[in-house]
């Protein structure tokens, strides 16, 4: 079983006073992470907020219901708790009330479990964030020869952890995991008028990897006004399918300083999106494809390791671009991604190092990513 990487962090918790709150889309092992810390203990209490009746049960909850539904049970774990309406009062309930029980909540939408939790539990939790699987999990469970040289087949199926046990089937969970999984809490979300247009908001998004957003002209192209397709991709981003960078500006009159890109947390869903498996030497969208995926895995290692890092991309008006740019600790180190190496002898823009001189600058292609994804 592929360990994650949050797993000793949550591990130090057990026990202690805080409540665990655990985001991530569906299926990327979440529950999965839950039954490697708690199988082996006793006194646990296991809750579906999937099933109607720990709804209900969670709806008409009272201190003393509560009490006799524990027991003597030491941890109340509750699965997908975005379900349940109100889950951060129902969750202080039982932080406040019945002393010695340590609650433990997953949610596949930030926008629904957060919205409750934030505020009911404040200074009683510590929050975690699991992505798909990671290039450097899976360096862990094999080795980096081995997971560098699937580099390229990561870029087209992508690191869902059902896909990546699954060899030769990837296709088949996709569609399942795209079709029957992508948009179940999306759609139960009152505000969503429109369940269709999402569905093709995405595939407009999924051709534009790369490329800065306009909220305007894709709300042209899909049949929405501007405002409604900003609200539609913060429901997908605070559902784990996408996330966007935005535009860097501090010094120069001429960077752009309202502008977006919008990337996919895992390729494997963005090519299920838009029906394409083609190998990456057959495809037009490598490049993108390369870009959107050291994005990501950067990602995910700076939400373990360096939470408090912010990233952006960086332009000019008049083209000059950076595809990624980290500031952390007062240090800002841009960065520019190849596919083809050969193509990698790239200089900073001139505008961009006079402008920042104390930034470095590199060039990350496939074979110097390494140290990129896990360092």
């Amino acid at each position: 079983m592929i360990e994650r990487e949050q797993k000793k962090q949550i591990e130090r918790l057990i026990g202690g006073d805080k409540a665990v709150i655990i985001y991530g889309a569906r299926q990327v092992g979440k529950s999965t992470l839950l039954h490697q810390l708690f199988d082996d203990r006793e006194q646990v209490l296991w809750m579906n907020a999937d099933d109607l009746d720990v709804q209900r049960l969670f709806k008409d909850m009272t201190s003393t219901r509560i009490k006799a539904i524990l027991g003597n049970n030491r941890w109340l774990i509750v699965d997908e708790a975005q379900r349940i309406p109100e889950i951060g009062l129902r969750l202080k309930l039982v932080t406040d009330q019945v002393p010695g029980v340590q609650v433990v909540a997953t949610g596949s939408s930030s926008l629904l479990l957060a919205s409750g939790i934030k505020e009911s539990l404040t200074g009683r939790k510590r929050e975690f964030t699991i992505f798909p699987l990671s290039y450097k999990e899976m360096v862990n469970e094999t080795n980096l020869l081995e997971e560098h040289r699937m580099i390229p087949h990561r870029m087209v199926f992508g690191y869902y952890p059902e896909v990546v046990t699954s060899p030769g089937e990837e296709r088949e969970v996709l569609h399942e995991l795209s079709n029957s999984y992508l948009y179940k809490d999306i759609m139960t979300i009152d505000n969503i008028s429109k369940p269709d247009k999402i569905v093709r908001l995405l595939q407009v998004l999924a051709y534009q990897i790369g490329e800065q957003v306009s909220y305007n002209e894709v709300g042209q192209l899909i049949g929405l006004d501007s405002k409604t397709v900003e609200k539609y991709v913060d429901i997908l981003e605070k559902n784990f399918i996408i996330f966007r960078l935005s535009s860097f500006s501090r010094n120069l009159r001429n960077e752009l300083k309202s502008s977006r890109k919008i990337y996919f947390w895992d390729l494997g869903i963005r090519n299920a999106i838009i029906a394409n498996f083609q190998q990456v030497e057959n495809r037009a969208d490598t490049g993108a494809l390369w870009e959107n995926f050291a994005i990501a895995e950067r990602l995910k290692h700076l939400n373990i390791h360096q939470p408090f890092t912010n990233f952006w991309f960086w332009r000019t008006q008049q083209q000059r671009e950076i595809n990624f740019l980290e500031e952390s600790d007062g240090k800002l180190d841009a960065t520019e991604f190849k596919w083809n190496a050969r193509k990698a002898n790239v200089r900073c823009p001139e505008a961009f190092s006079k402008a920042y001189p104390q930034a470095t600058f590199k060039v990350v292609t496939p074979e110097n990513a390494d140290e990129f994804f896990i360092v």
